[in-house]
């Protein structure tokens, strides 16, 4: 089992920054890949950005390139989603996940750990 942890979420004004954070537990997470995704009211969840927890490969969604980064901290065990130049759009519902394979993908259901969400709201 890997439990997973997010925090730092709240309310930011349009073009502001935060910083999100996954904290990690539970299995060795050097076959993983580790992803972010977001969820708006009635919408479905969508990939955000992600990467191998070994290795420096990332991916990212075309609405985030430029101004979100995603990184870890092996020694701390966790995840971090940068997010700059925030925009209302990007106002949702973040989660953290975990995926048994190599590649970084980007679907939902490929993925078999989820962290419970921390909310972002961006206002305009």
């Amino acid at each position: 089992q890997v439990q997973l942890v997010e925090s730092g979420g709240g309310l930011v004004q349009a073009g502001g920054s935060l910083r999100l954070s996954c904290a990690a537990s539970g299995r060795t997470l050097n076959r993983y890949a580790m992803g972010w995704f977001r969820q708006a009211p009635g919408k479905e969840r969508e990939f955000v950005a992600g990467m191998r927890w070994s290795g420096s490969s990332t991916l990212y969604a075309d609405s985030v390139k430029g101004r979100f980064t995603i990184s870890r901290d092996n020694a701390k065990n966790t995840v971090y989603l940068q997010m700059n130049n925030l925009k209302p759009e990007d106002t949702a519902v973040y989660y953290c996940a975990a995926d048994y394979d190599i590649v970084v993908r980007s679907r939902p259901r490929d993925y078999d750990y989820w962290g419970q969400g921390t909310q972002v709201t961006v206002s305009s």
